[in-house]
């Protein structure tokens, strides 16, 4: 994944990231979709993970946590 032309590697932290590796985006840890670095307000400092929005966040720890409603339905 990480030879993918113009994707960024982060590392998440909180309140912010830091960039590894520069680049213009990110993926989504759920739907696999871009996020644009501008455009990224969601993301885990424990799972080292950037999500599209609340949803994609609120679905991955649920499933990091083993709780209900953590599975793509």
């Amino acid at each position: 994944m990480a030879d993918i032309q113009g994707l960024a590697v982060l590392h998440y932290d909180t309140p912010h990231f830091d960039v590894e590796r520069p680049g213009q985006f990110v993926l989504c840890a759920v739907s696999g979709e871009r996020i644009d670095l501008d455009d990224l307000k969601y993301w885990s400092a424990e799972f080292q993970e950037a999500y599209r929005g609340p949803v994609e966040a609120t679905r991955s720890f649920l499933k990091h946590r083993g709780m209900p409603g953590g599975r793509d339905s």
